[in-house]
């Protein structure tokens, strides 16, 4: 492994000693994930497992109404999720062994949808969404529970574009590269969804589109959830040696201080 030296001056009392720190070339990739709607982080951990081993930090989250609070499921707004997902992003950046210009984020249906709105607010360089959900920005303030369902299907159903849905407009000014994976027989987010999705990441550095065959919305079946493991696996790795040997090729740069004035050593 190529390591980094950097020369430093330490305090001590009132005068310094000089020192080097000698670490690791590079930082590692920093993965958070966000569940849907009714779900909680369980259904992340082991997927988190495995791309941890590809040398990157996971975060799995609980949104607020889930997990341990799940008594304010019919309370918690879109803003409140959203904040939830801010508050795990700046946790996971702010690790010292987390390369901050290397952070995904996973999301599925709802976390999927909101994902897309924090590409926005913070620096994402990757975006992988199964079966993001889409919401009208009308109502953001609203209880997620209180929306009108009969109008939201029906607006799963319609043609929209980024200037007309935050989450849209957010992919289309993202810049990263991105994963869509649509479930066959989702009846809950319908192909036109999908359709938007990946029409609004036109401008993305790389978007990688995959249908889960025959899979429903939660994916109830084993293979199914398999499946998904396994493509979300694979495009991470690809995605992680990618900007490895981007790194190898661009170089590394070490900070050097000045040579100190040398006399003879002294015994032991």
């Amino acid at each position: 492994m190529t390591t980094r030296e950097e020369q430093v001056c330490i305090q001590v009392d009132e005068e310094t000693i000089s020192g080097t720190f000698v670490t690791p070339a590079s930082a590692m990739p920093g993965v958070l994930f966000v569940h849907g709607w009714g779900g909680t982080q369980e259904q992340y951990l082991n997927r988190a497992r495995e791309i941890a081993a590809l040398g990157c930090v996971c975060l799995t989250i609980d949104l607020r109404g889930h997990g341990l609070t799940e008594e304010q499921y019919e309370t918690v707004t879109r803003e409140d999720n959203l904040r939830d997902m801010l508050a795990a992003y700046d946790r996971l950046a702010s690790r010292p062994s987390v390369d901050k210009s290397a952070i995904a984020v996973v999301g599925s249906s709802y976390g999927g949808y909101l994902a897309t709105i924090l590409s926005s607010l913070r620096p994402v360089r990757w975006l992988a969404l199964r079966a993001p959900a889409l919401y009208r920005d009308e109502d953001w303030h609203l209880p997620k529970w209180q929306l009108n369902k009969k109008e939201l299907a029906a607006y799963r159903q319609t043609r929209v574009t980024p200037g007309h849905n935050r989450a849209l407009g957010a992919c289309d000014a993202f810049r990263g590269d991105a994963l869509v994976v649509e479930c066959e027989h989702d009846s809950i987010v319908p192909h036109p969804v999908i359709a938007n999705y990946r029409a609004a990441f036109d401008n993305a550095h790389s978007l990688t589109y995959r249908v889960i065959q025959g899979a429903d919305h939660a994916l109830s079946e084993e293979q199914w959830q398999q499946s998904y493991t396994s493509l979300l696996v694979k495009w991470a790795t690809e995605m992680v040696i990618v900007a490895r040997e981007s790194e190898k090729a661009s170089g590394v740069q070490t900070q050097s201080a000045p040579s100190p004035r040398r006399r003879p050593p002294d015994p032991a």
